[in-house]
Formats: C-alpha cells, sequence, structure tokens
C-alpha cells in the first residue's frame, strides 16, 4: 500500500473526504496499489453459469466457546502500536479476517488475497493481503493490520473507488443507481449521494445486468455487522460476489461468562455451493483459530516459532471432514488375492470351452468384386484362444524364457494380440506392447529400456525395420523370437519361419506337444504370485527417456470381484477393445472378459475411424460395456446416429472427463451408466470411480455437474489421499489445495532399474503409527511370490482437493502451474475451459516464448467441422474472437492466452496423447479447410412402421415419436413435416411433457418456449439442431443430425421474446388511443357519493375476468362497498344465459354468491372477448354500456407464463385499448381502473434499485427500467399496456393502475386456485418430500385484500392524484417461511440445497406426470430462485387510499394453516402425516366446498 495521504481532524475512519484534491491523491494510490490483482477461484460444488443466477443461501452458527476464547486471547496477546506509541490490542474482528485469509490462501493457493470489508463509517473497503505458506498466524495478523490501518488512512468513497477502477458502468453495477422519470413527480433521486455515476435502465445495471456478469473488486466479503448497514452491503454485491461473511458479537448473557459470544453469518450462492460445504468453512475456521493460538502461545513463550506453526502446515481437518475422508491407517486388505489372471482364464475356459471369447471384424477381398472388402466377423471360443496361448506359452518356454523376463509384442489390434498378451503371462514372463508406428528410433529406445528377451510379431504389424532389426541383434540379448503370429479362421495358429527353423513353421512343435496334452487343464501355465511381475508398461521420464513400469499381477485381478459387484459385470457382459495397443489400458480390455469368462468384440480401424461407424459397429454387436478415453468417446459420438440401446456401462479414464461428453454419450445411450476413473500407468489400474446415472433414469444429474467430472473415490481398498504440499504432508481438508497420493495394495512394483525414481515417487505411508502386519488378518507366508504386505503410496504429481462428499477433483498438475507476470497459472483449468467451447473439437494450452523472450500463453485449437468448412472466416479470426470472449467470462483475464492457433488436428503419439513437441511455434501452423464433408443421415436402422419416415430426417423421425407417444396417436398416422403439434392435438400440458420427453431422450436443453415459437415438426426439429450443435459440435440432439438445421438458430428460439421490441411497440400504438369527446371534470357523483340513501340506486360498473380467481372478488367488493351497484361482467361464452351461469358458478365455488344479486338484478353478464374490437360486444350492446356505465374495473387477460407476447397482443394490450376506448366515449370520461401484474417490473434494473433505496420501487416509476429486459410475453404485454394508460392519462382521461404480486386465498374463508403456482409448489414439495432452500422474499397478498385495493381505487376521486396503486404485503415473508410451515403442521419434508431439489424434482417428475408441478416444471427447473425473486415495492399510495377504511393487508404467517386447511378439504392435498407430533393443528373448516378452483373450472 502506497503511503498514506495524511488526514487533518477525526480519525481517518470517520469522516470520508469531500476535498477534490484530497480524492484524486488517494485515487492515484489506490490505483497503483490494486492494480492487477489475482481474481480468487473458490471451490465450488455446481459448475459457474453465464450469466451468473443467485440463489442467497444462509448459515449462521454461534463459535464455540474454545474459538470464543481463542479469539480473545489472540486479541489481547496481539498489540498495535498507535500513532501515539500506546499498544492497544488487536480487535477481534481483524483476528478472525486473518483466520479467514489464511483459509482463503488454503483454498486457492493464491498469495495475492483480495477481500472487501467495511470501515465505521460503514464505507466498504478493498483489502489486498499477501500471504505466504511459510507465515505464521502472526506474521498474517500483522499483515492484515497494517493493510487495514493504511486502507483507513486512504479511504475514499466506494463508489467513487469502483467508478475509477472499473468504469461508470460496473459503478453503476455496483451501486444500483437509477436515473428515471415517473408520470408524476419528476425525477427520482438515486438513492446513493455519494454516487458520481449514474446508470439508466438499459446500462449493466439494468437491462443487460443477466447478459454480463458485473466487474467486482472482490469475490470475497468479510463485514463487521456493527460497521455494516444495508446501503455498504448492497453497494458492494454484484453476481461475482461469492461469499460475505458478516462478523456480530452477542451482549454478554450472564456475568459468570467471561467473554461476549461471537456470531457468523455466511451468505452464499446456492447456484455455486452446497450448505454441506459451507459448513465445512465454519468448522475449518475453527481450526485455523486453534492453530493461530497455539502459535501464539509458543510465542509468549519464548519458544522459537519453527515449520509446524506455518500457516500452510496449519491442520484444518474437522470432525465433519473425517466423516468423509479417508482414513489413511486403515486397513486395505493387502493380502486379498483370487489368483492370476491366466489360472483364472484357465478355468473359464475349461468350464466353458464353447462359449465364445472373441469376435473379431476384419475387412477381406470381396470374392465377388476384387476391387471391393467385405466386413466378416471371426469369432473364437475359448477353448480356441486358451489352445493357441498354451502354443505360444510353451513356445517361449521352450526358447529358453524364464519367470519375468521380458517379452515384447509387436502389436496390432486383433485377436492375435489377446493371445500373445495371454501367452506371454501364461509363461510366466512379463510382457510389454510396442506399437509399430513408433519411429524406428523411438522403439529402439523402448528396447534399450526393457532389454527384452524375448520377441512377439504379430504378422499384422509388418516386420521390424532394419534399424530395429540391427539393434535387436546388435543390443539385446534377446533369446526367442516369434516372428508372425497369426490365428486362422479355424483357430490353428501360425508362427511364421525363422532361418533357424529350416522352413517350419516356428510353433509346429510347441502345437503338436500341447494336442498331445489337451487334456492337461494347466499345462503350460507356469505358476506365479501377487508380486510377480506381469507387465512393463512404459511412461514419459523427465530426461526424454521412458521409465519402465513394472506392474505386478495383484493388481490384475484384485478389483475385479468388486467390481462385478458394484456395476453388475457378469459373464453375459460384452466388451470391447478400443483402447491404443502400447497404451496400458489395454490390459483392462483384454483382462477384464478374461477375468468374468465374458465376450470381447474388436473393430475395424475403419469402424474406428471414420466419424458415426463405431457407435453403429456398438450397437450392431450389443455391447453392453466398453473402455473409453475422453478422446475415442468424442470419436463414437461424431456424426453418430445409432442408438446404442443396450450399452450399460462406459468406464473412462486416461484424460479429464467432460460434461460434454458425458451429454454426447448419453445421448446415443440413454441406459448407459458413466464411470469415469482415475488412475496412472504406476497405480497400474483405473483405481477410482465417480459414477453418473443413465439419462434413463436420472436425466437431471448432470444438469448441476461441474464441467469436468470428478475423479471421485478410490474403489475398494483404495484411497485417494489429498496431501498438503507444505511442511510434513499432512492431510488436506474439505476443499484444500494439495497433491494426490494413491495409497493402494495394487500399486506397480515400482520402475525398472531406477531405483531412486522409484523411492522418490512410491513412498511408505508416513501415516500409518502401528505394524502393518498387525492389522493384516491373513496368513502372507503361504502366498507364493509374495513379498507380504506393503503400505505404499504412489505420489502422482496431480493437484486435487475434496469436494463435501468425499470425492476427490483433479485441478491439474504440479507441473502444469506457471507463472507468468506474477500470476499463478494452472494450465489445466484454462484446457478445460478451452474444452467446454462448443466450436472447438480438441485443444491444448502451453507456454510458449516470444520474440522477447517474454513467456505467452498459446492455446492451440481445433475447430469442429463446421468451422473448417468455413469460407467466410479463412483466419478463424472471428471464431479466436469469439473464444476469447467466452474465455473471458470463465476465467481471469490473465489465464486468458495471447495466441490461438487454429490447426487442423492436434499431433499424437501412437498411444493417442497429444504429441507437444511437434506443436508448431505460433507463427509457423498452416490451416487447411477440411475436406471431410460431413456425414448423410438416412434411414437405416430406423423405424419403418409409420408412413412417411422418408419425407423426415433423423431428429424429426426422433421428434415425430416423441410427439406421437405424448399426443398418443396411432401408429399407422402419417406426420408431415409441417404437422402442427397443437393442431396434432397438443395443448399446453402436453406441451411441457412433450419438451421434458425432448430434454430426457435428445439430451437438448430445449426451452417449453420452443413449442410456442417452432410449433411444426420441421420447425422444431431445426430449432433442435440448431441448439444441439452448440453442445454436440454440428450433430442434432443425441448424435441425428438433420438436413433443415440451417437458417434457424438457437438465438431464433430461445431470444424472440427478449429480442422483440415492445417498447417500440408500445409507442406504435399510441395511435390506436382516443382522445375523450370531452375532458373529465369530476368523478361520477353516484360513485363518490357515499352517503346515498338506502335503496337508491347505486353505481354501475363494467368488470372484465370476473370468472376469475380475483375477479370474482372484486365482483363481490363492488357490489358489497355500493350498495344498489350493477356490475356488468364481460364474459366469454355462447349466450348471455351462458356468460351469467359461468359468473354464477365461478362466484359459488369461491363461497361468494347471494341470491339477492339475481333478486335486484345486481349482476349481468354480457358475452364478449377480449382480442376483439370493442371488446367483442356488438354496437347496441357497447352502445348502451358507453351510456349506463360509471367505471370500468379491467381485469381480464390471458395469463400464460410461457406464451411469447404476439398470442398476448390481442386480450392482454389491444383489449386494453378497447377497454380506454370506452372509457373515453360518450358524454364525459369513464374511469377506468386497470389491473396490471408486477411482472411489468421483472428486470434487473428493479430488483438492483430496491437492494439500493430500500424503499422499493416508487409508485411514480415510469417503467422505463423494463423497457428493455422483460423476458417472458405476458410482461412484455403488461408493460405495453401500462405505458398505454400512462399516455391515456396524459391526454386527460381518469386512468389508474394496481399492480399486485403475488394473489393467494381468501383470509376468511381460506379459498384459493389450486392451479396457482405457489400451491402447486407446495403440493409439488409435498409429493417429493423435500422443500429447496429458498431465502427469497415473496409477495404474497390475500385475494380479498387485492380486491379491496381495485375497489377502493375505483370508489374514491381521490384515487386520481396518483397514477399506480402497488399491492404489497410488507411483513416480507419468505418462501422459507412457508417451506418451514409445511413442517410446523406435520407435513413430513426435508429442506435441501437449491440446486438438489432441483435435481430430485426434475426426475421424480418426469417420472410421475401427475406430479403437481407437472404444467410448470420449465418455470421451476429454469431458474425458480430468480424467476421469483422482484423487486420491492413502496405502496404509500395504496396506504393512503386504504387507511380511512381500516384496511390492511393480514399477516401471511397467520393465514398458511387456513390455506393449508381448505386446500385439503378440497382433496387437492393430502392431510399431515404426522398431525399428532406438529407443532401446530390445523383449524378445522365448516364451510360446504364445490372442489378444487382452477382456472379450466372458472373458463
Amino acid at each position: 500500500m502506497p503511503e498514506a495521504t495524511p488526514t487533518t481532524g477525526a480519525t481517518a475512519s470517520s469522516i470520508l473526504p469531500t476535498d477534490p484534491a484530497v480524492i484524486q491523491a488517494r485515487l492515484a494510490k489506490w490505483r497503483k496499489h490494486l492494480q492487477s490483482p489475482t481474481e480468487l477461484q473458490l471451490p465450488t460444488d455446481y459448475p459457474r453459469p453465464i450469466p451468473l443466477k443467485v440463489v442467497e443461501g444462509l448459515h449462521e452458527f454461534v463459535l464455540p466457546d474454545p474459538s470464543g476464547l481463542a479469539v480473545l486471547q489472540l486479541s489481547l496477546t496481539s498489540q498495535q502500536v498507535g500513532s501515539d506509541g500506546d499498544a492497544s490490542p488487536t480487535s477481534p474482528f481483524t483476528v478472525l479476517l486473518a483466520a479467514f485469509v489464511v483459509l482463503l490462501h488454503r483454498y486457492t493457493a493464491e498469495e495475492d488475497i483480495v477481500v472487501g470489508s467495511s470501515s465505521e463509517s460503514s464505507n466498504p473497503l478493498v483489502l489486498r493481503i499477501n500471504v505466504k505458506p511459510t507465515d505464521t498466524f502472526l506474521d498474517v495478523l500483522n499483515t492484515v493490520r497494517e493493510v487495514e490501518k493504511e486502507a483507513l488512512e486512504n479511504e475514499i468513497p466506494f463508489d467513487i473507488l469502483v467508478s475509477d477502477l472499473l468504469g461508470d458502468l460496473a459503478a453503476a453495477a455496483a451501486a444500483g443507481t437509477t436515473t428515471n422519470q415517473g408520470p408524476e413527480n419528476g425525477a427520482l433521486a438515486a438513492s446513493n449521494t455519494n454516487t458520481t455515476a449514474q446508470s439508466g435502465p438499459n446500462d449493466a445495471a439494468g437491462g443487460n445486468y443477466e447478459r454480463k456478469a458485473p466487474s467486482s473488486l472482490f469475490r470475497v466479503r468479510f463485514f463487521n455487522q456493527t460497521d455494516t448497514d444495508e446501503q455498504t452491503l448492497n453497494k458492494t454485491i454484484t453476481a461475482a460476489t461469492d461469499l460475505t461473511v458478516i462478523i456480530r458479537q452477542k451482549s454478554t448473557e450472564s456475568l459468570r461468562r467471561l467473554y461476549p459470544s461471537i456470531e457468523i453469518q455466511i451468505t452464499y450462492n446456492q447456484v455455486l455451493f452446497s450448505s454441506n460445504r459451507i459448513v465445512h468453512i465454519g468448522q475449518q475456521l475453527q481450526k485455523v483459530l486453534a492453530a493461530a493460538l497455539s502459535t501464539s502461545i509458543a510465542t509468549q513463550a519464548g519458544q522459537v516459532v519453527g515449520e509446524d506453526h506455518h500457516i500452510g502446515n496449519f491442520d484444518i481437518v474437522t470432525e465433519a471432514d473425517r466423516a468423509v475422508l479417508p482414513d489413511p491407517e486403515a486397513n486395505l486388505n493387502w493380502s486379498s488375492y483370487p489368483g492370476s489372471i491366466t489360472s483364472i482364464f484357465v478355468k473359464n475356459a475349461t468350464s466353458n470351452p464353447d462359449k465364445p471369447f472373441v469376435t473379431e471384424s476384419v475387412l477381406r477381398p470381396d470374392p465377388v468384386n476384387s476391387n471391393k472388402t467385405k466386413l466378416v466377423s471371426r469369432t473364437f471360443t475359448y477353448k480356441q484362444i486358451y489352445k493357441a496361448a498354451r502354443i505360444v506359452s510353451r513356445y517361449l518356454q521352450q526358447c529358453g524364457i524364464q519367470r519375468e523376463d521380458v517379452v515384447v509384442v509387436y502389436a496390432y489390434r486383433g485377436v492375435d494380440l489377446v493371445i500373445s498378451i495371454l501367452g506371454v503371462l501364461m509363461a510366466g514372463a512379463t510382457y510389454s506392447v510396442i506399437d509399430p508406428a513408433y519411429p524406428p528410433a523411438r522403439q529402439n529406445i523402448y528396447l534399450s529400456v526393457a532389454k527384452p528377451r524375448g520377441l512377439v510379431i504379430i504378422e499384422q504389424a509388418g516386420t521390424l525395420s532394419e534399424e530395429v532389426q540391427k539393434y535387436a541383434d546388435d543390443e539385446l540379448d534377446v533369446v526367442c523370437v516369434l516372428p508372425a503370429l497369426f490365428i486362422q479362421d479355424s483357430g490353428d495358429i501360425h508362427g511364421g519361419i525363422l532361418s533357424s527353423s529350416n522352413g517350419q513353421d516356428v510353433l509346429q512343435k510347441a502345437a503338436s506337444e500341447v494336442e498331445a496334452s489337451i487334456n492337461d487343464p494347466t499345462g503350460d501355465l507356469v505358476e506365479v504370485g501377487p508380486d510377480s511381475v506381469a507387465t512393463l508398461s512404459f511412461t514419459s521420464g523427465s530426461t526424454g527417456i521412458p521409465k519402465g513400469v513394472r506392474g505386478r499381477h495383484y493388481s490384475l485381478t484384485h478389483f475385479y470381484p468388486w467390481m462385478g459387484e458394484q456395476f453388475n459385470i457378469t459373464e453375459k457382459s460384452r466388451f470391447t477393445m478400443l483402447s491404443g495397443i502400447a497404451h496400458d489400458p489395454i490390459q483392462r480390455d483384454v483382462f477384464t472378459p478374461a477375468f468374468f469368462g465374458a465376450e470381447l468384440y474388436i473393430p475395424t480401424s475403419e469402424d474406428i475411424g471414420i466419424p458415426g461407424q463405431l457407435a453403429q459397429w456398438m450397437a450392431q454387436n450389443s455391447i453392453t460395456i466398453t473402455h473409453l478415453t475422453p478422446a475415442m468417446g468424442q470419436l463414437l459420438s461424431a456424426n453418430a446416429t445409432a442408438n446404442i440401446s443396450n450399452l450399460r456401462h462406459a468406464f473412462f479414464v486416461g484424460d479429464l472427463l467432460t460434461k460434454r461428453d458425458c451429454h454426447r454419450l448419453q445421448g446415443l445411450a440413454p441406459n448407459c451408466t458413466i464411470v469415469n476413473m482415475y488412475g496412472t500407468t504406476e497405480t497400474q489400474r483405473a483405481v477410482s470411480y465417480c459414477p453418473i446415472p443413465p439419462r434413463s433414469e436420472q436425466p437431471s444429474f448432470l444438469e448441476s455437474a461441474k464441467d469436468v467430472i470428478p475423479a471421485g473415490r478410490g474403489m475398494k481398498d483404495v484411497q485417494l489421499i489429498v496431501v498438503n504440499r507444505h511442511g510434513h504432508g499432512g492431510l488436506c481438508g474439505v476443499g484444500e489445495v494439495g497433491e494426490i497420493y494413491v495409497r493402494s495394495g495394487g500399486l506397480a512394483e515400482g520402475y525398472l532399474r531406477l531405483e531412486e525414481a522409484t523411492k522418490a515417487k512410491f513412498v511408505n505411508n508416513w501415516f500409518r503409527k502401528t505394524d502393518i502386519l498387525t492389522a493384516d488378518p491373513v496368513d502372507s507366508s503361504s502366498i507364493k511370490f509374495y513379498l507380504g504386505p506393503r503400505d505404499r503410496m504412489y505420489r502422482t504429481g496431480d493437484l486435487g482437493r475434496y469436494r463435501p462428499d468425499g470425492d476427490v477433483e483433479c485441478i491439474g498438475r504440479i507441473d502444469d502451474q506457471v507463472k507468468i507476470r506474477g500470476f499463478r497459472i494452472e494450465l489445466g483449468e484454462i484446457n478445460n475451459m478451452l474444452s467446454q467451447h462448443p466450436q472447438i473439437r480438441a485443444n491444448v494450452t502451453l507456454v510458449r516464448r516470444d520474440k522477447y523472450e517474454e513467456k505467452t500463453l498459446v492455446a492451440y485449437i481445433v475447430p469442429n467441422e463446421e468451422e473448417q468448412q468455413r469460407v467466410d472466416d479463412p483466419g478463424h479470426k472471428k471464431l479466436t474472437d469469439n473464444i476469447r470472449e467466452y474465455l473471458k467470462q470463465k476465467l481471469p483475464s490473465y489465464s486468458v492466452p495471447s495466441v490461438f492457433v487454429p490447426m487442423k488436428k492436434l499431433p499424437l503419439t501412437p498411444n493417442g496423447k497429444i504429441d507437444k513437441a511437434a506443436l508448431p511455434f505460433p507463427d509457423t501452423p498452416l490451416f487447411r479447410s477440411s475436406s471431410v464433408q460431413p456425414s448423410s443421415t438416412n434411414a437405416e436402422g430406423q423405424d419403418q412402421q409409420r408412413p412417411g419416415y422418408d419425407k423426415l430426417s433423423a431428429t424429426e423421425r426422433t421428434l415425430c415419436e416423441i410427439w406421437a407417444t405424448v399426443i398418443e396417436l396411432p401408429p399407422t398416422l402419417e406426420i408431415e413435416p409441417t404437422a402442427n403439434f397443437f393442431d396434432m392435438g397438443g395443448h399446453s400440458i402436453l406441451a411441457t411433457r412433450m419438451i421434458f420427453q425432448v430434454r430426457k431422450e435428445m439430451a437438448v436443453d430445449a426451452p417449453l418456449s420452443l413449442v410456442f415459437k417452432q410449433p411444426t415438426l420441421r420447425g422444431m426439429a431445426a430449432a433442435l439442431d440448431a441448439m444441439s450443435s452448440e453442445i454436440s459440435l454440428g450433430e442434432g440432439p443425441g448424435g441425428f443430425a438433420s438436413a433443415d438445421a440451417k437458417g434457424v438458430s438457437t438465438e431464433d428460439v430461445i431470444e424472440e421474446e427478449e429480442e422483440f421490441d415492445y417498447s417500440g411497440e408500445a409507442k406504435a400504438l399510441e395511435s390506436e388511443l382516443p382522445t375523450p369527446a370531452s375532458p373529465y371534470l369530476a368523478y361520477p357523483p353516484v360513485l363518490a357519493d357515499t352517503n346515498r340513501p338506502e335503496g337508491s340506486k347505486g353505481p354501475t360498473f363494467l368488470l372484465t375476468g370476473a370468472t376469475g380467481f380475483l375477479g370474482v372478488f372484486i365482483l363481490a367488493g363492488l357490489l358489497s362497498r355500493h350498495p344498489g351497484a350493477t356490475v356488468y361482467c364481460l364474459t366469454r361464452a355462447t349466450s348471455p344465459e351462458g356468460a351469467f351461469d359461468r359468473v354464477k358458478k365461478t362466484a359459488e365455488a369461491h363461497l361468494l354468491w347471494k341470491d339477492e344479486w339475481v333478486q335486484t338484478n345486481a349482476v349481468k353478464a354480457v358475452v364478449g372477448d377480449l382480442g376483439k374490437p370493442k371488446l367483442g360486444l356488438d354496437d347496441n350492446t357497447w352502445d348502451k354500456l358507453v351510456q349506463e356505465v360509471d367505471a370500468i374495473v379491467h381485469n381480464g387477460a390471458l395469463v400464460h407464463w410461457v406464451y411469447p407476447y404476439k398470442k398476448l397482443r390481442g386480450p392482454n394490450v389491444l383489449g386494453t385499448i378497447e377497454a380506454i376506448k370506452l372509457s373515453a366515449a360518450g358524454n364525459t370520461p369513464k374511469p377506468l381502473v386497470f389491473v396490471s401484474s408486477t411482472s411489468a417490473l421483472d428486470t434487473p434494473y428493479y430488483v438492483r434499485m430496491c437492494e439500493n433505496n430500500q424503499v422499493g420501487v416508487p409508485e411514480s416509476d415510469d417503467l422505463s427500467g423494463s423497457e428493455h429486459g422483460l423476458r417472458s410475453g405476458y410482461g412484455q404485454s403488461k408493460w405495453v399496456a401500462e405505458k398505454l394508460l400512462m399516455e391515456a392519462r396524459k391526454r386527460g382521461l381518469p386512468v389508474t393502475i394496481v399492480r399486485p404480486g403475488y394473489v393467494v386465498g381468501d383470509s376468511r374463508s381460506g379459498v384459493t386456485n389450486t392451479d396457482d403456482f405457489i400451491w402447486r409448489l407446495v403440493k409439488g414439495c409435498m409429493q417429493l418430500g423435500q422443500t429447496p432452500n429458498m431465502n427469497n422474499v415473496v409477495n404474497l397478498c390475500p385475494v380479498d385484500y387485492v380486491a379491496s385495493v381495485v375497489v377502493e381505487v375505483i370508489s374514491q376521486p381521490k384515487a386520481l392524484d396518483s397514477m399506480v396503486y402497488h399491492v404489497v404485503n410488507s411483513e416480507g415473508y419468505r418462501f422459507q417461511e412457508m417451506f418451514d410451515s409445511m413442517k410446523s403442521y406435520g407435513y413430513q419434508v426435508s429442506g435441501i440445497d437449491y440446486i438438489k431439489w432441483r435435481d430430485s424434482l426434475m426426475d421424480f417428475t418426469l417420472s410421475h406426470t401427475d406430479s403437481a408441478l407437472y404444467p410448470l416444471l420449465h418455470f421451476v427447473l429454469d431458474d425458480l430462485p430468480t424467476s421469483t425473486k422482484s423487486a420491492d415495492l413502496d405502496d404509500r399510495n395504496t396506504r393512503r387510499i386504504l387507511e380511512p377504511y381500516g384496511i390492511s393487508c393480514p399477516s401471511m404467517s397467520d393465514l398458511m394453516g387456513l390455506y393449508f386447511a381448505y386446500l385439503i378439504k378440497v382433496g387437492f392435498i393430502p392431510s399431515p402425516t404426522n398431525p399428532e407430533k406438529a407443532e401446530k393443528q390445523l383449524p378445522q373448516l365448516d364451510i360446504k366446498v364445490h372442489g378444487p378452483i382452477t382456472r379450466s373450472s372458472q373458463n
């Protein structure tokens, strides 16, 4: 921090400077101090969405007495010297802040920590604190204290600081200020008087707020409650704020207590963090305080403070951590060994000799046409493979191969490779594989490491090159060569001819001997044990010479019994061989089916290489289990059309698995459980697992998964130990970055002839405090070739952290961490983010040096096929610009690569890994457009029963069957491409069901609005293809391609409402508004006169929407408020009698009907239609109403939360214009009240306004804050209608607007509308047994109160003093209170994190289509908390109208039981499951009900 600017008079924290010169001087210092800060990337539980949504979660706790005492002691023992030389204790708040900084350091490994804090003037501060793992806590405390002091001495108003550092728009987003004009009161002053820059409704704080995450100076805030008010909080919060910690002190409750209790409140974003993680944070904070106190005590005692007291070495593992983390001292069944893979294979072969083992697909010359090839399958039984392997084994032994001699196999993917591997192992030797695709010089390097005694060359692999042959002859001691191994279709094998074999096949003798001893089942099987070396695999070495990893027999079988139980692997399973032939995962392809007695299928190279063909091959062979790398998974899903419905498990290993990879595969294989696994060559096996359930069972699972799938947890007898990299290597706590060690009895023996390297990487378990032999129940002395139990750990070099559930997520490699310009950068994180971009097929990021020898981040990218074929962007500048902007939203700016190098493909090693050494320098790559054409779609394999399939694309066919299922169409009915969903019998409820079937079956996150915008089969399919191309690299949903995707973009589908210029529509419609024939002079006397004689005629009203829930209460309210009144009810019907009957039935259902209304002719129904001219009235009726009506209550509207504006325009907008025309017609204008909705205010602009001004949206607001950004067609229609009414007021018409929020039941009878979202939410939670943690305030108002507001506004002349009247429940009732009340009345529901609830709800609802929330599922799942979060409303106009009559809004807390009782009475919800244990008892209702009230029952 720069030297402080001197202050005069009061302390720096008490008065903020106003002198411009002082402010500018301090700003210059802040600019320097906050230059290029590190952006904290806290560990999250869920993916960070773009745009970021915020669902507030709250966790509060009181520090336990030991922790509170530690804070007090640290405060008292840490002295701060003031300017006068006096020493004073450090404040407890500063102690806690320092402890929290230590936690942030441990979570992120960052040494540059920026947090927001508060000063005594309630002005937010920015604290930039440098910490190192070698600091003591006292060092950190002193740093924090100094930073706080200097920040206070240079304090300036926070808004000015933000404006200067982040720009005006960012300042506006942070401050939430506004400038707008109300229709009556002129300018609305910004509530923050210190703000130097104001923002309008269209800037970052308004309509575009969701599009761009607002800038922020910090992600974490740490405030002292006494220094913090709502304005301070609102100034500093943005969508980029992850955590807010508030410290407050409870007053001492008793003189028996020595010190006060400290309360901590953590507010967090549930979209990012689980409540479980926040609990861990709170407990780990206590561990830091305990460790800090230990340091302080040691210092006070004069002890030398060693590295044990460094903050990097603090033990922060809590009891909650230990409950989910592995115990590094636990017994791992060291000596459990089911036998060697060869002995188990022999057992399976002799038990089921005729069972198929290997089926190989091969291409052979077509006997009919020699210019073509023909695909044939060769199947070999267990007996045939066993016999062939015996022959190889015998031959090797005859040549002198001894136990654990290395035999190198020159490989080719095929059945011969299986025979070679099993034959070498049966001989007791160690097998190693070399891919002949390696350059000869590289092959010689491998040979120099392996020093093999035998060579097995598969005939299909070719012959050794002269260079390799010469090296083998001159440098190796090879005693056995099998020159050309090949198995014939009959099962007979030959091995080729050597110069020493006298022209005979080298295997002839061995084959004859095996045939003679065929009845000896264990013949040619050399006995081995757990520690016998079975494999020699290669891994990269730091010197460029690969290291040979010696794999033990123990690991080849130890894990299979557990895997069989865990993943239901049986002898009926069908496996694939897809791994790289020289890559150690090939072992799992061969050994897994051999162990279980299952089948192995081998594709041709064409099946693997041609996009789309591999999926078809797997489907044709009914594959049930496959082992894949993410790269192979991408190849499998590319351009695939076949549905692999039989695939049950896909095990991934070898690289980071992304959510996009999983979506792609489950789009092809909906019944497939994807298992992400983690392992290295040194662990021999993939040793951890993280299962992803099938989409057919849990379609929502991936919704809350992060972009990179975790490594998971160790398999049986394996532990992933995340170790603190500092000090003595302690166990990491949840969330802490550390190095991953694998603890297992199945580790490789070590590196071949590299003892020091083996010692460095294979380490003894330092956590163990007891002799391992005492923990091993098996007597290992009887096991041959076994060295006994060894408790070892392999140091992987990978960085990871524990999640709150104990799973491990990988975050990169230690050697991938680089520093550029002082910033720590994780290359793995950049690669992960790049891999999520929809237009990138492959990528890798490296650090290169530019011409000035400066380190530069360079990203090598392979665009997808569509991008490669573009002719309008030959240099791919548009693409790289797009990628750069994408990364800016995902990564700190310093982690965005400076250079992007587009390439046709990335160079690969024969093992399938990226050959980084072969990547060109940025100035040398050549990029040519791909010549590969997209594969055409055909109907092969598709259901041909339904007529017209030949006219449809693959996506259309899939969609066609979904339509047919949902609408229940007969199979013989042809569905044309131009068929309309609604014309075929669909409706809004079926539309919801159909869209979620699309999401489930086609793996596309389609919005419900799609069906209304693209209702035809072809249009909808094209839109789905357009959306799918964003996640599937040009493929259609689930891999289906459509010929009609062009021309329809995702933006066309999703953003129509947002892009629609409804504000321009309002301006255009102003010309339709009438000018009154005569000016408005006074309120109708009959309406204003409250002292009319009893029995005299009252006013006449026109009421629209009388058959609606609110409308019928307005009807009753008007007749009660005005005795003798007449109300014309505009109603849709075929006759006046039918219209009247509808009104009567609605009133009866709501317990409001009075027979006297008929006797006095108080209610008159007229047939009309809001969407038609003159409200659908004939001329005579219109003229009659013009003459008779005194006032109009326009309450009717078409309410639909998914329909676009154009479908609502008629009834909601044009109908309002007609109502205004009726108001203007006649001798004098008639008062008109328009019942609107707060949906006209549903933009982030108003939410931000209210967070800042603490009063709410004023009733004088002119709606300019939502002239853009309303996303629902309903909200847009209400906005346009209101703006037209405001214009009508300017023209002299007596119109007013009432804006209610959520309208719920009658506060007297409990009668409510069961179709309401609130009650469907309640019922849906009861059905699920779970409620979401949601702290949003919800403006629930009883219907009778809302109706009273409408009635009083139309009844009082002074109501025209204002334009708008808000209907508000001022108690601040929250969703959480509603959910808690369910428990209070005896319902068995449990509160869970919102994200988990959302996923559970989706799974439950899709499998239970009778769920109460099914019709509103789109609304709930798309983002319930954000969509239900609304602006606070100022209702002073309404209170002014109601106060003389003593009308106020009842408390919702007192009414919830009444509503539940009514809903039970009508059969909408069940009775409480445990009423006798309930905290509250439901009231008994003595009413006669007519069944549940729904919109359909009213219309």
